[in-house]
């Protein structure tokens, strides 16, 4: 299995206890998490059962009572309530020989539809029976992350601190969708793999979908552009997996595509007219950047406020080339995007990469084990007019601020006279804001490292892209 290392051995312990554990597994669609499951318990289990998207509690019932048959429960009746279905899953477990019994619920979200009294079973079957036992691993699955964070984890009620583990899913980092690439022979090479990555993220599935023997445009071409559904129907089945009114989420992600710099709360609002600007639009928010797609960069010295950009590459892509196209152009993408859109999106689609990868940008700079904090800043000031934001500053707690240009060229990277004049009057503007007290250090992230020029020596440190796949 390519990574997930420390959710492994999280899962290994949770069966290895002395006690019944209660583990939640989430993150978005297509992620890995039933994969992850199966492969470390062998896909053996005591009882596993996924709930059915968009079905109501009848045909989930039916389900559960199917699969309790399917392992071994012949004689379970006709269920009508949650509370008969958890109860016949106990009824079932007492009655198998002594030893660890892993119970895996896939979906789980999806079985607590309305009304249904699905969340006070769960709390019975755990509170009132599993918990009192030893031999109980209970395994909660679902893509709808706001779900299980909300309704598990963060529970004020029954499952108040019942769940021991929590498995948060993430994307594949860099170096591990090269070492899936290789495993697969697909022979891309770094910047053929950033390329990918820039458009399907860390996306285990979306990775697999990679054809060998295809460049990454006409991998592009087949998935999105050609006469198969490949990837273009996966936007909206990717938001209505997560949330169970998604039509404002969408909004909100659109609204963030359409602004690179990003926006602020307020402005998201009033770009949008979602909710009525109280808690449940900062609950979508909360929910957006909890499922990863969204970031929310804080202001230097600040915790509060702060502009959201859209952090999902699959979903900035789509937005920008496969929404609202008709073409089933089979060589769209590698004869109808020009050059200069391709390298647009290939600019702003690498911050989005940089900004996922911070931990290795601060082991390339030598601050791994320095404590930072990372912001954003912008603002418009009278040398400035149109208003400057910097991304991406590294906070550190020896005194220096790595203020982060990403850039991405097919070569060595080359600062202009221009440039180098517009850096200099973001540092100095930046500079009168930061106050006394700090050092800023100007750090390029680039993909091949930047050419040694003239204005090469006003650069205090280099990260490129072998960096990133650390």
């Amino acid at each position: 299995m390519i990574g997930r290392r420390e959710e492994i051995k999280a899962l290994k312990a949770a069966y290895e206890s002395k006690y019944s554990e209660f583990v939640t597994v989430y993150g978005r669609r297509r992620i890995g998490k039933t994969f992850l499951v199966n492969e470390v318990f062998g896909y053996e289990f005591a009882f596993h059962c996924a709930g059915l998207k968009g079905e109501g509690m009848k045909r989930q019932l039916e389900n559960f009572r199917f699969a309790l048959r399917r392992h071994g429960h012949d004689a379970c009746p006709r269920l009508k309530s949650w509370l008969e279905a958890f109860f016949e899953l106990e009824r079932f477990l007492e009655g198998m020989p002594v030893g660890r019994k892993v119970v895996f619920i896939d979906e789980m979200p999806w079985m607590d539809t309305h009304k249904s009294g699905f969340l006070a079973a769960l709390e019975g079957f755990w509170n009132g029976w599993a918990s009192s036992r030893k031999d109980i691993l209970l395994i909660a699955c679902g893509s709808a992350t706001s779900w299980i964070v909300r309704k598990i984890n963060r529970n004020r009620g029954g499952l108040h601190n019942r769940v021991g583990t929590r498995i948060k899913l993430e994307p594949f980092t860099l170096a591990e969708c090269e070492e899936y690439a290789n495993e697969r022979r697909l022979g891309y090479d770094r910047l053929n793999l950033a390329e990918c990555y820039m458009a399907l993220g860390g996306v285990a599935y979306y990775w697999n979908l990679l054809e060998k023997g295809k460049s990454p445009g006409q991998n592009f071409n087949a998935l999105f552009f050609g006469p198969h559904d490949g990837l273009r129907l996966e936007f909206d089945e990717l938001y209505s997996s997560l949330f169970k009114n998604p039509e404002p989420y969408m909004r909100i992600v659109m609204a963030l595509n359409k602004r690179r710099a990003g926006l602020t709360r307020d402005e998201l609002l009033a770009e949008t007219g979602v909710g009525t600007g109280g808690g449940n639009f900062t609950e979508m928010l909360d929910n957006l950047e909890e499922c990863g797609f969204v970031r929310l960069l804080h202001p230097i010295g600040a915790k509060n406020g702060g502009v959201y950009q859209l952090a999902d590459n699959y979903s900035l892509f789509f937005l920008q080339f496969v929404k609202g196209s008709q073409s089933r152009d089979g060589d769209y993408w590698t004869e109808s995007v020009s050059s200069e859109v391709k390298n647009n999106w290939r600019g702003l689609a690498f911050e989005r990469l940089c900004a996922s990868h911070i931990r290795q940008i601060k082991e390339a700079l030598g601050i791994a084990g320095v404590h930072t904090d990372v912001y954003s800043w912008r603002c418009a000031t009278d040398d400035l007019p149109r208003g400057a934001q910097i991304d991406l500053l590294i906070d550190r707690r020896d005194g220096i601020v790595n203020l982060c240009e990403m850039k991405y060229s097919g070569g060595e990277y080359a600062i202009t006279r221009d440039e180098h004049d517009r850096l200099r009057n973001r540092i100095e503007s930046f500079s009168r804001h930061l106050g006394r007290g700090k050092s800023i250090h100007l750090t390029m992230v680039t993909t091949f490292g930047l050419k040694h020029n003239t204005y090469w020596n006003d650069v205090q440190s280099e990260v490129t892209l072998d960096d990133l796949f650390r």
